[in-house]
């Protein structure tokens, strides 16, 4: 019987140059930092994961050391206890599901209800570019076969100027491509960076907004309040019939309960590698299908990230798009997806499973041993 014999953390930094400037950070990015989660067991068989830095999980291995690793409910109640006490450590949550499937010889999306074996993806953007750049943009998407996307519009950080020039470049990018491209909307006003102290939306700036967006077309308007305006979300949905998305970063999986039975939101959007992991986002993903609602994973993280969010979304189906971070050339897959042996891949917009054990991940090994910090 496989037992966990080991536990390994590391963190790793590719620079980059020229920097990256995300729409949602006013601080130009110099470099990007991965965190890789390598659980062993005594038969040789190895699990990784990556996500978040997992801070506060040191002291606590022992909890896991000697357990089966396919005990994967026992683990998540231990990683909810760590994360009252201390920081979020999904990844290895991830790590746990790819040493599962290496036991016993499945992929996790078939351990996961096998509904699919492939995800439709939305090209998400991060850059804020001129209405014209962002049409062009839109027109490379679409010749290398998404049938979606995602703009992301001005935070309090700085940007294009204010949502009415958000707004242009949107009408922009529809003159151009037309209904050819599903397009969803990034508000930015659901979460901030740690120095950001400026006020987001209120729930009538919001609809203001929101139905400015209508004529366009708009799949979603995600993150347009507060996180924590469970109230004004309620109202902003019923007063707009556009999809209302979000959750991100909500961090309790009770907080996604309250949104689904408040009728907050129409399309949740959770990271495993942030938020419960595989194990508690599963829970998350059958109350929203329950109450009629969309569930979509958010995955603004590496490649190994993605993948993981996809084999959820995979695996039980149902899952209209996934996110793809994806922005050349300042975010590109070869800078996204460095931790990997090769990027990951889209084909006409689609990401395709493999039947490999586990989650699939090959590690470039030589390369993370360079940028180990």
């Amino acid at each position: 019987m496989s037992r966990i014999a080991a536990i390994e953390i590391s963190h790793h930094r590719l620079p980059l140059d020229p920097a990256f400037k995300a729409s949602w950070d006013g601080r130009p990015r110099r470099h990007f930092d991965a965190t890789i989660v390598r659980v062993r067991d005594d038969e040789g068989r190895e699990g990784i994961g990556s996500g978040d830095l997992m801070h506060g999980f040191e002291g606590h291995e022992e909890l896991f050391l000697g357990q089966d690793p396919r005990h994967l409910e026992r683990h998540y109640e231990v990683l909810s206890h760590i994360q009252f006490h201390g920081g979020r450590c999904w990844p290895l949550d991830l790590a746990l599901w790819d040493l599962a499937g290496k036991v016993t010889g499945e992929p996790v999306w078939r351990m996961l209800g096998g509904r699919a074996e492939r995800v439709r993806l939305y090209a998400s953007s991060g850059v804020l570019r001129d209405a014209g750049a962002m049409a062009a943009q839109a027109e490379r998407y679409l010749a290398e076969g998404f049938t979606a996307m995602k703009v992301r519009f001005t935070s309090s950080a700085g940007g294009r100027g204010g949502w009415r020039d958000d707004l242009a470049a949107l009408e922009a990018i529809r003159a151009r491509t037309g209904d050819r491209l599903a397009l969803m909307v990034d508000c930015n006003q659901g979460w901030r960076m740690p120095w950001d102290t400026s006020a987001p939306w209120t729930m009538k700036d919001a609809l203001e907004v929101a139905r400015a967006l209508e004529p366009l077309g708009i799949y979603w308007m995600e993150e347009p309040l507060h996180r924590g305006d469970r109230r004004g979300m309620a109202e902003l949905r019923a007063a707009s019939p556009l999809r209302i998305a979000g959750g991100e970063m909500t961090r309790e999986l009770h907080e996604f309960r309250d949104l689904i039975g408040e009728r907050c939101l129409d399309v949740l959007q959770p990271d495993v590698a942030l938020v419960g992991g595989i194990t508690g986002l599963r829970r998350v993903a059958i109350m929203a299908r329950e109450a009629g609602l969309t569930f979509t994973p958010h995955s603004w993280t590496n490649g190994a990230g993605v993948l993981a969010n996809a084999h959820l979304a995979a695996g039980l189906g149902e899952v209209p798009f996934l996110e793809w971070p994806y922005d050349p050339p300042e975010w590109s897959l070869a800078r996204r997806d460095y931790p990997l042996a090769a990027p990951l891949q889209a084909w006409d917009g689609w990401l395709q499973l493999s039947d490999a054990p586990g989650l699939g991940l090959v590690p470039d090994e030589e390369r993370l041993a360079a940028l180990r910090l």
